[in-house]
């Protein structure tokens, strides 16, 4: 699934982020509203984790989500 579908239903797609992002609180899935960038960021924020390796995160949550 692209990015713009995820984005498109992030409503639908936010259990799903949860399940894999457990750390992300239902405020901060509210912020980032589906937004890949605001994603990124509050990965590296509450894992602790480098930017590459939190686009790669992405990268496999949006392969996985087909």
């Amino acid at each position: 699934m692209n990015w713009d579908k995820i984005e498109g239903n992030w409503k639908q797609m936010k259990g799903d982020v949860k399940t894999r992002w457990g750390k992300l609180t239902d405020d901060q899935l509210d912020v980032i509203d589906g937004k890949r960038e605001k994603l990124a960021g509050q990965l590296q924020e509450s894992y602790g984790i480098g930017r590459e390796e939190a686009e790669q995160q992405i990268k496999e949550f949006e392969d996985s989500s087909r």
